[in-house]
């Protein structure tokens, strides 16, 4: 699978698919997908956006079972344009399972450089049967607290973006409630999460300045999204403080987990 938009320089996409491909070979890994994170899939990037290439591999079979523990993340070298990285879909895995919300926002990602649908789906699939949903309050919850103060301390309107994104998915996950995993991208999560029309309208208002101002430059942000901002993120404190229904065990989504990986590891293809 790839899907690029034509929005993103060529030129950069050759060059980091030409990492890809060293990552493969330099570390004896299979690539099973590679996508954009950060404010181009999020759908608010500057005109000077980095690119955020994120990555999840597998080994070989033998490279788990070794007693020496390899390590789990694979970085390649970062600049203003570049940041290419990639987790160990063992990592990846547990992390899913502890109510990480990285993995499944990779998996949702609009921006995919290469991957295996069979894969994504079959992972998307684990993510719905596994998520502990007030964990993946409680990530989006602190996500959103730590960017909020941030532009509260910098003024800088990419550090709002980064708690307002937070704040309408936990409205996503509320006015779903039962739903699976979130989506990814600010507009269809507003689409998704029935916000009033005023906020609607700052939102794409924000998002067409940012989209014409560069990555630290200033925006005046609209009146109506600080307050729903915190609004949200009080509601999402307020569910939090009550009592935890009787903890289920995770046990059966271990072994969900456990059976997706080793699947992975069985269908690894030799590289090169």
């Amino acid at each position: 699978m790839r899907s690029i938009p034509d929005s993103m320089d060529p030129e950069v996409v050759r060059a980091i698919d030409a990492r890809l491909d060293r990552v493969e070979q330099e570390y004896d890994v299979r690539v099973l997908w590679a996508i954009e994170s950060g404010s181009r899939a999020w759908g608010f990037p500057s005109p000077d956006s980095d690119y955020d290439c994120r990555f999840l591999y597998v080994r070989r079979a033998d490279d788990y079972l070794g007693l020496r523990a390899r390590r789990d993340v694979i970085e390649t070298p970062l600049d203003k344009v570049f940041d290419v990285n990639g987790w160990d879909v063992r990592k990846a895995l547990g992390l899913m399972v502890k109510g990480n919300a990285t993995v499944g926002e990779w998996l949702r990602s609009p921006i995919v450089y290469r991957g295996d649908v069979a894969v994504r789906d079959e992972l998307l699939a684990l993510a719905g049967d596994t998520v502990d949903r007030r964990a993946l309050m409680n990530h989006y919850l602190h996500v959103g607290r730590s960017s909020l103060g941030l532009y509260a301390s910098t003024g800088v309107a990419k550090k709002f973006l980064y708690a307002l994104r937070p704040a309408v998915t936990l409205r996503w996950m509320r006015v779903r409630d039962g739903a699976a995993t979130p989506p990814m991208d600010l507009s269809t999560l507003v689409a998704g999460s029935a916000v009033p029309g005023d906020v609607r309208a700052a939102v794409e208002e924000l998002v067409r300045h940012k989209s014409a101002t560069r990555e630290m430059g200033a925006i005046v942000v609209p009146e109506v999204l600080p307050r729903f901002v915190e609004a949200e993120l009080g509601l999402a404190e307020t569910a939090l403080a009550e009592p935890r229904p009787a903890r289920e065990s995770r046990e059966s989504a271990w072994s969900l987990a456990d059976g997706a990986f080793r699947r992975l590891v069985d269908r690894r293809e030799p590289v090169g």
